[in-house]
């Protein structure tokens, strides 16, 4: 009379994760007390699978259109002249762009991953018969997989136009002054990326 006896274990995990704290799995088995040219077989399986995945996209663009013109300033057509002014034209504009993209987290969590998820198989035969045939396996397969997809984009433009205006003093038997005011434009610009993987 020949008895077999077979104990099968196995822990699969296979999917897509962002974030881990950790994988751990356990397999054991226990075969005793079998007969005579039993046939005793353990195996134990296990594999871990994680892909990550991150996908950034940042795109600034910044469009400065700026005119700044002063009217003008004449003196003319008459027997004494007097002053004639015109005001300040200002334009500013300013843009402050800070952009952080910080992957590190979910690939130090697989950095903690790889290094402890592991698996414990325990196996034991005992008191098996005469000329039995006793078989202990095991296997364990861990893969991590990383893909940091980042793409930056900048785009500035800035147009600017100042233009004072005319100034004149003519036709005048005692002329006076004439006076045209200040045309001014400012820009700044100042974007900061920071990209962590």
């Amino acid at each position: 009379m020949k008895m077999q006896k077979k104990l099968g274990a196995a822990v699969l995990s296979l999917g897509l994760v962002v974030g881990l704290s950790g994988f751990a799995g356990a397999a054991t088995g226990t075969i005793d007390d079998t007969g005579p040219r039993s046939d005793n077989t353990i195996h134990s399986e296990t594999s871990q699978r994680v892909d990550v995945e991150n996908d950034n996209n940042v795109d600034v663009e910044n469009n400065n259109d700026q005119s700044a013109e002063t009217g003008e300033a004449e003196v003319r057509g008459n027997t004494e002249g007097g002053d004639a002014k015109t005001g300040s034209a200002l334009n500013e504009n300013r843009l402050d762009a800070a952009v952080s993209v910080d992957n590190s987290a979910s690939t130090g969590v697989l950095a903690n991953w790889g290094g402890n998820g592991s698996s414990n198989h325990e196996a034991t035969i005992e008191n098996t018969g005469p000329r039995s045939d006793n078989h202990v396996t095991s296997e364990s397969r861990s893969t991590v997989g990383i893909d940091n997809d980042n793409d930056l984009s900048i785009v500035n433009n800035n147009t600017q136009t100042a233009t004072s205006g005319d100034a004149e003093v003519r036709n005048n038997r005692e002329g006076g002054s004439a006076t045209t005011g200040d045309a001014t434009n400012t820009n700044s610009t100042t974007i900061r990326f920071d990209v962590t993987n």
